[in-house]
Order: structure tokens, then sequence, then C-alpha cells
């Protein structure tokens, strides 16, 4: 049994071995190996039963440049408290000059000495306060300073509490991690502790091995029941597998994707889908705007949508106000997806319909970031063009969509959208939280959308989710903030296709 455990070691746990009688500072100087390889090879040793390794952090702390200078000369306080002297006033002008102190070292010293109690000021003045016995006996902070080099470990109550004082002041003290390793012998180390072993054995075979081979050597021996370390290989993130999954159900129920920009202007955020200029949403809590100017499109288009805007079109009234071109014009980080739809719908022949449209992209909005809210974050948008298409075709289509993300819980709920009528918002059960999670709007497009983008009305069946709450529900994921931290155990961890398939 013990020559088949001495036939499984490696070359360096053989020279290890050999110096196991020495102390562990001993072994790199009798090995001339790396701190970290006699670390791996401890350790390798260790789980062979030939000894315990133990490791143990201590921070030490040794004086700093200033430090050193306080230790010889008396630290900031202690010299402005042997300038002062009971019931006569220093003046603050003249304190600098009595106590042979900087203009920092003063402000510190007064800081330190007030929150002490030792002295108040009044009038321009510093009052001595505490009693002879208090200014004689030693402050804890001069203490500690006495007993460097020391460990923290060491300290008392009363001296750590003057250790985060002296902390966060400049170059008193440095501290360091230290590591010390020690190591207990096993009975089996014991036995072959010190002991010659053949320290040359083949770990691997080469071609080079095969060509000179003459059968001198001896091969090292593997245990194959060990446990071994997990091999990771790559993958992708979690919120790209699910965008692609997303992709994947448009597109096999027959949409095709939109692409644009990040960057767009107002005209196509917001006024092609008859949000009025001044409309609430539009304003600095909701939008980030941009210092650019983007150029208008077509003629024709912009005074389709000036005229739904001044006067209304199709039969309404519009909003009556005087709408602003140089407005439109304004840059902004997208809001919502809609401003894809908005495009696609103004570059439309309308001979070639029905047809059907999606986007999956991030947009982005002011908002208080907590556990459903972000700054940024990923929407799913939709738009069908059919002159047969009817509300329940809408709410059709985002059933079949839900139904295939994994979702079973969801509910329509009536609302309202300056773009949409009639709207409504769609709601998930979070079983995570315990409540109904609102993950977007949906309506169909006002006649002054339709006929602003197309030319003429047609039922514009159309939708803008939140995909992140999605991905949250589909991984079990309880906070969107984690969705982006990087964190490479969670992203491992996460399964393929999400939870919910």
């Amino acid at each position: 049994m013990k020559n088949a455990l001495i036939a499984t070691l490696s070359t360096h746990e053989r020279a290890l071995l050999t110096h196991l009688t020495k102390p562990y500072e001993a072994l790199k100087e009798a090995t001339k190996l790396e701190d970290a390889t006699i670390v791996k090879t401890l350790l390798s040793l260790e789980t062979k039963g030939f000894l315990t390794l133990s490791t143990t952090k201590t921070m030490h702390i040794t004086t700093g440049v200033n430090g050193i200078r306080y230790a010889r000369t008396g630290l900031p306080e202690r010299k402005l408290l042997s300038a002062l002297k009971p019931h006569h006033p220093l003046p603050i002008s003249e304190a600098q000059k009595a106590s042979g102190l900087s203009e920092n070292e003063l402000k510190v010293a007064l800081g330190i000495l007030k929150g002490k109690a030792f002295i108040s000021l009044d009038q321009g003045a510093i009052l001595l306060t505490a009693s002879p016995a208090e200014c004689i006996k030693k402050t804890f902070e001069e203490q500690l300073l006495e007993k460097l080099p020391t460990t923290k470990e060491s300290l008392s109550p009363e001296m750590l509490h003057a250790l985060q004082a002296v902390q966060k002041r400049k170059d008193i003290i440095e501290m360091q991690e230290k590591t010390e390793r020690t190591y207990t012998l096993t009975q089996l180390g014991k036995e072959l502790a010190g002991t010659k072993i053949e320290s040359e054995v083949l770990e691997e075979v080469t071609p080079e091995l095969i060509r000179n081979w003459q059968g001198a050597k001896q091969f090292r021996a593997y245990d194959l029941s060990l446990p071994v370390a997990p091999i990771i290989g790559g993958k992708k993130h979690f919120v790209t597998e699910a965008i692609e999954k997303a992709v994947r159900i448009w597109t096999d129920m027959g949409f095709t994707e939109m692409t644009g920009t990040l960057i767009d202007s107002e005209f196509w955020v917001f006024d092609a889908l008859y949000t009025p200029q001044d409309h609430p949403g539009r304003e600095m809590q909701d939008t980030f705007f941009l210092p650019l100017q983007f150029p208008l499109p077509e003629t024709k288009l912009v005074k389709r949508v000036q005229q739904a805007h001044e006067q209304g079109i199709g039969g309404s009234t519009g909003w009556q106000y005087t709408w602003s071109a140089k407005k439109a014009q304004q840059g902004v980080l997208r809001t919502h997806t809609t401003s894809l739809s908005a495009r696609t719908l103004a570059s439309l022949d309308s001979t070639k319909l029905p047809a059907k449209y999606f986007a999956i992209g991030k947009v982005f909005r002011n908002e208080t970031v907590d556990w459903s809210h972000g700054f940024e974050f990923y929407q799913t948008e939709g738009i069908v063009v059919d002159e047969r298409a009817t509300f329940r075709h809408l709410l059709g289509y985002l059933t079949e969509f839900y139904k295939k993300m994994g979702f079973e819980k969801i509910k329509f709920v009536p609302s309202f959208f300056p773009y949409t009528e009639p709207s409504v918002e769609i709601h998930v059960w979070h079983q995570g939280k315990k409540q109904w999670l609102e993950l977007g709007g949906a309506g169909i497009f006002r006649p002054e959308v339709s006929i602003a983008l197309l030319g003429k009305p047609i039922p514009i069946l159309a939708w803008g989710q939140g995909f992140d709450r999605i991905i949250m529900d589909a991984y079990k994921i309880t906070d969107l903030r984690d969705m982006y931290r990087n964190n490479l155990k969670q992203m491992r961890a996460m399964p393929r296709g999400g939870n919910n398939g």
C-alpha cells in the first residue's frame, strides 16, 4: 500500500518529501522551488495523507514616515497640548508658532483634542479644559506608537480603537497582511519524511520520449479515482441566450426583425408617435437628451406629423398647439424601441401587406435603479400591419409569445398610451416577489400615427415589452441588477434556456 502511494508522487512531491523534517521556512532554500509551487505541492501531499497544512494570516503594523518622526518628537496633539496653559486662552493665530506645528498639523491637532474634550474653542482662542492629570497621561494613540511593530491580532480593544483613528492619518502607520504556514506530519508522513526517493519519474509521454526510449525510467502512477478540478467550458451569457430564444419565437411566428441606432431624434422617438411636445414623458426626468441635432425626413411625412399634432388628422382634433420642427430635431437616447416601428412604417410599401415586424434592443430612461428598474434595459417591440387585424389578434400574438417564453399566468389590463387606442398593459405573475409584474404596453396605433406614417388609415397592432423582466422570471432572478453584475459563478450556474425551458 505504501509503495503504491509512493508511486503516485510527482517529481515535486518526491523532492519535498525528502525535506519535510525541516520547518516550512526552510523548504524554499532546501528545494529551490517557488513559494506557489511549495504550497501547491504541500496541498497535494495533504490530500494523500502525508501531512496537515495550516495557514494563518496576520496583519503586521509598523511605523510609517510620519510615525517615525512623531515617535521621536511627539504627535501634533501632544505638541499643541504642551503649548497650552490652564486658564490662559491661546489665540488660534498664535498657536502654530507656539506649538511648532505646520498649518495642516495644527488643524489635525485641534480636531483631535476637541474630539477628546481636552480643549474648547471660544472667540478665536483655544482654552484648555482637561485636568493636569489627563494632560500628562499618554493617549491610546501614543501608547500604540510605542508598541510598534506589532500585530493587529495582539491589540486590546482600546488599542484597536486607537488603530482606527491613526489609520485615517497620513503615513503614521503601515499595515501589511502576512501569511504564515506550518504543517504537521501524519504517521505516514513521519515514516517517509527525510527518505531519499527516486525523484525523476516520467509524468507524460512525448514524441521525443518515444523516439529515445531506453526503458530505464519509471512512469508515475495515477489514481484515476481521485477528484479533479471541474473543466468549465465557454458558454453564452444567459441574457444573450434569452434574446436569441425570443428572436427564434418571433421569426417562427413569421415576423421580420427591425434594427436601428440607439441614438435618434425626438421626431422618431416621440413626434411620429403622436406624443405631444409638452408631454411629461419627454422631460428630463425620463429622457436622456444629447447635444445633437438630426435632419428631419422628407417634407410630406413631416407635414402630416405636424398636421396630426396641430389640427389633427383622420377625423381627430390634434393637440391644438404650435408644433416645433427644431424640437423634433433634438437628439436623444431612445426611450423605447417603438422608434424602430415608426421608421419601418414610414418606409413601408403599403401595397405589400400584410406585414409583421419585431425588434429586441436596448432603451434608456432616467429611472431610479431598484430590483425591478434600471436606467438601461432591453425591450421587445412588435407591429402587425394588416387591414383585417383586430384587437383579438393583438392579444393572441402576445399570449402565444409569452407562452413560448414559459409564462402561464398573464393578464391584460386596460391602460392609456398617447399613440394607441384601445391600449392595454401586459402583466405576468412574479413567483419570487409574489406579485403581478407589469411588462409593457400594447394597443392599436391611432389614426394620427398610421395615417401620418403610411399615408392612409390601416390597422396596426403594436406592443413594446420590458424584456429584462421576462429574463428575470425565466432565470428565477429576483433583482434586475444581478443580470449585469458579470458574476462568473452565477453565469456558470445558469441553466441553458432558463428555468422555463
